[in-house]
């Protein structure tokens, strides 16, 4: 079976028709029922069954369709090596950079920061994922993405890592509010990210004997924020959320010592992706970036 076979059933399983599934391979259908009989008689298995509404896939072609997934996805991991590999030896700087980012990060910081970028080094593609910080975190880990903006203080040993800004974490609202009455006012909960969330947790253990009263509860950031801003109930957010925002009330967070609560930023990346030089060039690229004049 060769590159095609895979991708052909992968395509195959998705649609669940033959006809369809040939208009996207851009092949006919007879072609796409001769390849498909050839790989059944390579393999001495039935891969489909025919029914009325389409075919339908047998346990081994279920395992066939899992494998073809693999195989795709490792085959273009080598032909983004290989295309990045080539340009080691020269200053030029093109090939395909996976990024693993935050959620907030890559609504509040990224598209400006790849925009710069791309200025730079037209020659650059990007494929961004998305998500949690500790799915980010676990997506650099595993190698599955060449560098990840990741928030909130998580360590993998053997990464490397750049902090990138760090932000208070606030009490806002729309009206000045009385820091004694907090349990018994309504609070806007976004339940983010379970670091952001113990942080807040052990804060509260330490100053109230009371749990919150919680008004609403959102799984978004900007959910939070607009419900404040709309005078709902007070929230807890970090401070580059509500940048820009002038007319709410805003507490810091402190410690026992008085001191601020933080949350940081960093940057992480293997040492061994330096060898690449469109990694190489983000990194610097990051290193050098002037977070307070974004």
């Amino acid at each position: 079976m060769d590159y095609r076979d895979w991708e052909i059933l992968k395509v195959l399983y998705s649609q669940k028709n033959i006809t369809k599934a040939a208009r996207l391979l851009f092949i006919t259908q007879p072609a796409l029922t001769n390849r498909l009989k050839h790989m059944q008689e390579e393999l001495g298995i039935k891969i489909v069954t025919r029914e009325s509404r389409g075919v339908h896939f047998t346990p081994q072609g279920e395992y066939l369709v899992h494998c073809a997934e693999e195989a795709l996805s490792h085959y273009q991991k080598v032909k983004e090596n290989v295309r990045n590999m080539s340009n080691i030896s020269s200053n030029e700087v093109v090939g395909t950079l996976k990024l693993g980012v935050s959620n907030f990060f890559a609504n509040y910081e990224l598209p400006y920061i790849l925009k710069l970028f791309k200025m730079q080094y037209p020659h650059v593609e990007f494929k961004v994922i998305t998500g949690w910080s500790r799915d980010v975190t676990q997506l650099i880990h595993n190698k599955d993405v060449h560098i990840s903006f990741i928030r909130g203080d998580y360590g993998w040993r053997g990464l490397l890592k750049h902090l990138l800004f760090e932000e208070t974490i606030c009490i806002t609202s729309k009206e000045e509010i009385d820091m004694t009455e907090l349990p018994h006012l309504p609070k806007i909960e976004y339940r983010g990210d379970y670091l952001l969330k113990s942080i807040e947790d052990h804060w509260w253990a330490e100053n109230y004997a009371e749990e919150p009263f919680i008004s609403i509860a959102v799984d978004q950031v900007d959910t939070c924020k607009e419900m404040v801003i709309n005078g709902l109930g007070y929230g807890i957010l970090s401070s580059r959320v509500l940048a820009g925002i002038d007319d709410l009330y805003k507490i810091d967070l402190t410690d026992q010592n008085g001191d601020p609560i933080l949350r940081r930023t960093w940057m992480y990346y293997h040492e061994e992706s330096l060898e690449w030089n469109v990694v190489k060039a983000f990194v610097n690229f990051i290193e050098n970036f002037d977070w307070k004049e974004k």
